[in-house]
């Protein structure tokens, strides 16, 4: 068995649209970033790509290339299932928090689970997606913006 964690974070930002697990949230702002800026998805990649070895997404997806500009970060997870796939690798489960203080993300989190889960080719039931507030102290709580952290069991899928 592998383990790997990942983290990322993104600013707040007006004229955005919000999405986390690939799912669009009704909201006032998005998050800023070269793809679709999903942090929910950004730390899952980041998380498996650990557990197998291969570096992050920067290293598999730059933000300086024009390809990537506004992609779905659920096109780039698929690709990380393959990377995983061509490494005779499976996803094991993946654990994950959302840190917002806002909006309330529970109405969402079946979608997510459901999206992220097609995105690896696993069960839905091996996801899971839990969110908390910072209880209004940092950026997240003053509503900058939003953080996630993932980890990922990943195995030999043979």
């Amino acid at each position: 068995m592998r383990v790997g964690f990942g983290y990322d974070v993104h600013r707040l930002v007006a004229d955005r649209p919000l999405v986390l697990g690939g799912v669009n949230i009704p909201y006032e702002k998005g998050l800023l970033g070269h793809s679709d800026a999903d942090v929910l998805v950004h730390a899952v990649m980041d998380a498996v790509l650990g557990a197998a070895g291969e570096g992050d997404i920067g290293r598999h997806f730059s933000d300086n290339d024009p390809r990537y500009k506004g992609i779905s970060s659920l096109t780039l997870l698929s690709r990380v299932g393959e990377i995983l796939g061509q490494k005779g690798l499976a996803v094991g489960n993946v654990d994950t928090v959302v840190v917002a203080q806002a909006p309330k993300l529970a109405p969402f989190m079946e979608e997510m689970k459901v999206k992220i889960a097609e995105s690896l080719w696993v069960d839905p039931g091996k996801i899971n997606i839990k969110a908390t507030t910072t209880e209004g102290l940092g950026f997240a709580g003053a509503g900058e913006g939003i953080a996630a952290y993932a980890v990922a069991l990943i195995d030999d899928a043979r």
